[in-house]
């Protein structure tokens, strides 16, 4: 057990403590899995941390599915279309300018942040919002283009799913939370139906990495129904400060 090896333990478990109530854990997982495997492809550090986000995501969306009621009527054509946008994304992973991706998403992240802050009410109580065929549309569309981006980069892509359920459809946020789980769920699967028959994917350190993310998904999913949506949308937001902070240096870097 090297240094190494125990400090993506720790990264693991802290990225599945974050996405089991706001997602975005990736954006701590992922640097951690490229700053520890240089010599490895791209593709297969997001193949490796898709394995361990998919149990991690899977073990708290089981307990959510237990003390939320889920609007199955919206979730099931959004997760259908995200699923298949992600695997469309996994298969371009390599052919999409990561830098594009990155301002693309930092502007949609000070966005969603400045209407959260903005927003007092927003998502502190559930809605009760009219699902017909145009929103459902709407969700399926939007769906499917946060799941292209989780194919393909992934970072902060639960927390795009969260707003989307808050913003569009009324939820609120611990709804919100779990109806994304369900959703990333379905592009972590696309995802790596493509890079596992790829060859992209270290499958035993997968494992140890979604042991730990599992543990942080349980004590994540715990604070989250415990404390409710006023708790998660202040997480929401310090989340969103910290993604904005970490992809701006990053682009302030490599403009550098």
């Amino acid at each position: 057990m090297t240094v190494d090896l125990l400090m993506l333990g720790v990264f693991s478990f802290l990225g599945g403590l974050i996405d089991a109530a706001v997602g975005g854990g990736g954006l701590i997982l992922i640097p951690a899995l490229l700053h520890a495997l240089p010599q490895h492809a791209v593709a297969t550090v997001l193949g490796t941390n898709k394995l361990a986000v998919l149990l991690g995501t899977g073990s708290s969306a089981l307990t959510f599915l237990k003390r939320v009621k889920i609007q199955w009527r919206l979730i099931i054509p959004c997760l259908l279309s995200a699923f298949t946008c992600a695997y469309i994304g996994a298969y371009s992973v390599a052919s999409i300018p990561t830098h594009i991706m990155k301002y693309l998403v930092f502007v949609l992240l000070v966005a969603m942040a400045v209407y959260t802050f903005m927003r007092k009410e927003l998502g502190q109580v559930q809605q009760e919002k009219t699902l017909g065929t145009f929103q459902i549309l709407q969700g399926c569309f939007l769906g499917g283009m946060i799941g292209f981006y989780d194919g393909a980069f992934g970072p902060g892509s639960g927390s795009f799913f969260i707003f989307m359920f808050v913003r569009l459809f009324g939820f609120d946020f611990l709804n919100a939370a779990a109806s994304s789980k369900l959703l990333n769920i379905g592009t972590f699967i696309a995802a790596l139906s493509f890079f596992v028959p790829s060859g992209h994917m270290l499958w035993q350190l997968g494992f140890y990495i979604a042991a730990c993310n599992v543990m942080g998904a349980i004590v994540g999913t715990f604070v989250a129904l415990k404390y409710g949506s006023g708790l998660i949308r202040k997480l929401f937001l310090v989340l969103l400060v910290f993604l904005i902070g970490r992809m701006g240096m990053s682009i302030l870097t490599a403009a550098a």
